[in-house]
């Protein structure tokens, strides 16, 4: 088992500690670039897929790293709807 499959069955088991790094990671595996608008694009953050064009938006965590459970539920929904996991 690579290290992005742990990454992936890691968000899949719902951690309370999950960071946003993680996270970014677990979408650029799938094919998701963040992108950045203007000079800050403040806590909003949306990651889109150029294949499939889908979008997927959040918050990132601040001030510090670690992910809400609401946020990594909906990334599993998301990426599950796409048929990803």
């Amino acid at each position: 088992m690579t290290k992005i499959d742990k990454l992936i069955q890691r968000l899949l088991s719902r951690p309370r500690d999950f960071t946003y790094d993680q996270l970014v990671k677990v979408l650029n595996h799938f094919g998701y670039d963040e992108i950045k608008k203007g000079k800050t694009a403040g806590s909003r953050r949306a990651f889109v897929n150029e294949i499939t064009k889908h979008v997927v938006r959040l918050h990132k965590p601040h001030p510090g790293n670690i992910l809400k459970m609401y946020v990594i539920d909906y990334v599993i929904t998301e990426l599950k709807d796409q048929g990803l996991i």
